[in-house]
C-alpha cells in the first residue's frame, strides 16, 4: 500500500535553476513602469513586483528599476511613454512598510496613493502582491486576489521525516509550520486558510489532524489503517472527501463532521484515491485503476453508477476540479526504464472539451485556485524543477525556480 500511496500521490523533485515565461499579447497589456524611493534599494523586491504585474496578464512592465522621489510627480521624460508610474517606498528597519502612488504617465495625475505595513521583514512578498493586486483593481481589470493566497506543501527531509511549509506563490516566502517526524498531504480547511488538514504517521495508525495556523490549537478528526489522506473540502467545510483502506484497498469515504457519520463512495475492490467534488458537490471525480491503469473518472456520491471522464494516456495519476472543470496530468511517454513526460489537460465533469495546458516536461500536482481561473502545478523538465502558474482565460505561463528538499504534496 505504501508503494501505492507514494505512485498515485507523490512525485519527487529536485532543486535546480528554471526560468520564468510569460506568454501574452504585447497590445493587449497596459505599459507601466516603477520608481523605486526607498533609501535602500531592494531588488528582490523589485523583482517581485515585476512578477506579479506580469502574472496579472494586465500589465506590460518596463525592466529598468528606475529611482525618484515619493512625494514628486515629477516623471522623467522617459516615462512619459508608459500609461502608469508605480512609484513606491520600502522600509524595513521596524517591521516591513509600504508606500504607493500610482500615476498617470501623461500628466502625473494620481490615480492610487495607499501605505501597507507587516510586522515581519520575511513577509515583505505579501505587501508587493496585495499592492498589485489593489492597483490592478482600481483599474478594473479582472480580478487577482490570488497572488495573495498562500501555498502550503509537504517536503521531505530525511527517510520517514517530512515537514509542512507555507509559502507565497513565488516561494520568496517560506516558513515551517510543522517539522519532526511524518506528516503528509496538507489540505486547506476553508476559504480563508486558517486552518488546514494533515495527516500524521506519527503512531501506529495514521490520523488525520486539523491545525489552526494563527491559534497553534490541534484537533484529531479521524484515524485510520492503511492510509488516510484528505484529498477535498465541501464549500461550507462541513464534510471532507477521505482516502482510506481500512480493509487493505483504497477507497473514497465523505465525513460529515457535524455528525460525524462517515458514508463510503467508492467500492472498488481495487485503489480509489484522490475524490475531488464536482457538480454542486454531488458528484466526485477521483483516481482509479479499475481499467488496468491509473485514470479519471466519476461518480454520484448516492450512486453505484461509475463513468469514465478521460479516454486518451495510459496514466492518468493526478486531478483537481473547480465547479465542472477538471484538470489532469497524463503520461505522454512510455519508457519503461527511462524517463516519461507528464502533461496538464483541461476538461469538463462529462469529459467534453478538452484541452492541452502544457507540451513538455513532467507536469504534476494541478491544483486549481480558489476563482478557478489559474491552475497551480510543479514542472520538472531536464534537470530543472519549478512551480508553475497557468492563466486559463490569457493562456500565460509563469515558472518561478524550486530550490530545497523533495516536495510530496501541495494545495493553495
Amino acid at each position: 500500500m505504501r508503494y501505492l500511496l507514494i505512485l498515485l500521490f507523490t512525485f519527487n523533485l529536485f532543486a535546480v535553476d528554471a526560468t520564468l515565461k510569460i506568454e501574452k499579447d504585447v497590445e493587449q497589456r497596459t505599459r507601466i513602469a516603477l520608481v523605486d524611493a526607498s533609501v535602500v534599494k531592494n531588488e528582490k523586491f523589485f523583482k517581485i513586483l515585476l512578477s506579479d504585474l506580469k502574472v496579472s496578464g494586465h500589465f506590460l512592465a518596463d525592466q529598468t528599476h528606475y529611482q525618484g522621489e515619493i512625494a514628486s510627480n515629477y516623471l522623467l521624460p522617459v516615462l512619459k511613454s508608459k500609461e502608469y508610474v508605480l512609484k513606491y517606498t520600502l522600509n524595513q528597519q521596524s517591521g516591513t512598510k509600504l508606500l504607493i502612488r500610482l500615476l498617470k504617465a501623461a500628466d502625473g495625475t494620481e490615480v492610487l496613493k495607499k501605505s501597507y505595513a507587516i510586522p515581519s521583514s520575511n513577509k515583505a512578498p505579501f505587501l508587493a502582491h496585495k499592492a498589485v493586486s489593489d492597483i490592478n483593481n482600481v483599474l478594473k481589470y479582472p480580478d487577482i486576489s490570488w497572488i495573495n493566497r498562500y501555498v502550503i506543501f509537504a517536503r521531505y527531509t530525511t527517510p520517514k521525516h517530512s515537514e509542512i511549509v507555507l509559502a507565497d506563490y513565488t516561494f520568496n516566502y517560506k516558513k515551517v509550520i510543522i517539522k519532526g517526524g511524518l506528516n503528509l498531504f496538507p489540505k486547506w480547511a476553508d476559504k480563508d486558510q486558517k486552518s488546514f488538514y494533515y495527516t500524521s504517521y506519527a503512531g501506529l495508525t495514521p490520523t488525520l489532524y486539523k491545525l489552526n495556523i494563527y491559534t497553534g490549537s490541534k484537533k484529531r478528526i479521524i484515524s485510520s489503517e492503511g492510509m488516510l489522506v484528505c484529498s477535498d473540502v465541501s464549500q461550507n467545510g462541513t464534510k471532507l472527501l477521505l482516502t482510506m483502506a481500512p480493509q487493505g484497498q483504497a477507497d473514497i469515504y465523505e465525513l460529515d463532521l457535524i455528525s460525524g457519520v462517515k458514508t463510503q463512495v467508492t467500492t472498488f475492490n481495487g485503489i480509489d484515491v484522490n475524490g475531488k467534488y464536482v457538480d454542486n458537490e454531488n458528484s466526485i471525480v477521483f483516481i482509479s485503476n479499475r481499467l488496468g491503469y491509473a485514470n479519471v473518472f466519476k461518480k454520484a456520491i448516492h450512486s453505484p453508477a461509475v463513468s469514465q471522464i478521460v479516454y486518451h494516456g495510459r496514466n492518468n495519476n493526478a486531478c483537481d476540479a473547480h465547479g465542472n472543470k477538471i484538470v489532469y496530468s497524463s503520461r505522454e511517454s512510455h519508457n519503461s526504464f527511462g524517463k516519461n513526460s507528464f502533461n496538464l489537460y483541461l476538461t469538463t465533469s462529462n469529459g467534453s472539451d478538452t484541452r492541452p495546458l502544457t507540451t513538455t516536461g513532467v507536469n504534476q500536482f494541478p491544483r486549481f485556485s480558489s476563482d478557478g481561473s489559474i491552475v497551480l502545478y510543479i514542472k520538472h523538465r531536464g534537470y530543472g524543477s519549478s512551480i508553475g502558474y497557468i492563466n486559463l482565460e490569457s493562456h500565460q505561463s509563469l515558472l518561478f525556480p524550486l530550490s530545497g528538499k523533495k516536495i510530496q504534496s501541495i494545495d493553495w
